[in-house]
């Protein structure tokens, strides 16, 4: 078992092309972590409060997500979800991983979403937090957090102000943001070749509404899912659960107070123990 906060070693594989990065830790049946799609995000850095307590017990798998972290960018045309989905199932095969659960968070719940709806037969379980993809019931849509993140590489480019705009809509209070984090994120997000190429971008047309999962037939997705929220996210607000936790037959969903998008760092210890929970429950 890895000790919380400690740094595993980064592994590559290629897949369909291109390199993915992650970490491998822990034996046992298989759980893959999936990032935000926030500016210098990687598997890391969103869930270092995580991955050493999930991986007791089980193996826990990071990935960086295209154009993240140490794995390389590449072009997304058509559906966002499609492209990372079928990146994820490529990442199985190469590593011979047969059926694992599905730990995502915004654009990473929204790919194991996507994933379980195409692949049912290589998902065991899902744990959506924040989750993309669903239409909120009454607030404001794309929220204003979300147009922070799909314009920052917009205009005049990512910059320290932009970056600070959009921790400050990512968590419920940022003073917990320690500058070396942020900072690393800063320098994550000036990649050259994702400045040129933005893996997250707002999308028209076909593309937009095959990313609309709600649209989807989710009361076909009979893996147990736990819907975890904070209760003050202003990304992907908490009305947008009520949409997945209706649809979605075998669905729960979990609420923390006080906490922004980011569950799993905000509430880590909380988390850990409600994920570890719902993982080692034995499938009724």
């Amino acid at each position: 078992m890895m000790t919380t906060n400690e740094r595993p070693p980064l592994l590559s594989v290629d897949v369909l092309g291109g390199k993915v990065a992650y970490h491998d830790v822990g034996e046992g049946g298989v759980t893959i972590l999936l990032h935000g799609g926030g500016p210098g995000a990687s598997g890391f850095s969103n869930f270092s409060r995580n991955i050493g307590p999930l991986s007791a017990g089980r193996r826990v798998i990071t990935i960086d997500l295209p154009g993240y972290g140490g794995s390389d960018n590449r072009d997304i045309e058509g559906s966002m979800f499609d492209v990372l989905s079928a990146v994820l199932v490529g990442f199985m095969d190469a590593l011979d991983i047969q059926k694992a659960s599905l730990v995502g968070n915004s654009l990473g719940g929204g790919t194991s979403l996507r994933t379980a709806l195409d692949h049912p037969d290589r998902v065991e379980k899902l744990v959506l937090m924040g989750a993309g993809g669903s239409l909120p019931i009454h607030s404001v849509f794309p929220t204003p957090g979300l147009m922070k993140m799909f314009t920052y590489y917009l205009g005049d480019g990512p910059s320290e102000k932009k970056l600070q705009a959009i921790i400050n809509e990512l968590v419920y209070d940022p003073k917990l943001i320690l500058p070396e984090l942020f900072q690393q994120r800063l320098e994550a997000s000036m990649r050259p070749d994702v400045i040129a190429n933005p893996p997250l971008r707002q999308r028209k047309g076909a593309s937009a509404i095959r990313d609309d999962l709600w649209r989807e037939p989710l009361h076909k997705v009979k893996h147990p899912v736990l819907l975890i929220w904070g209760r003050e996210d202003k990304v992907i607000p908490l009305d947008s659960a009520f949409l997945y936790q209706k649809t979605l037959p075998n669905a729960e969903l979990h609420v923390f107070p006080r906490c922004g998008h980011w569950a799993q760092w905000e509430k880590a210890d909380q988390f850990n123990a409600l994920v570890a929970q719902f993982l080692d429950r034995p499938a009724s």
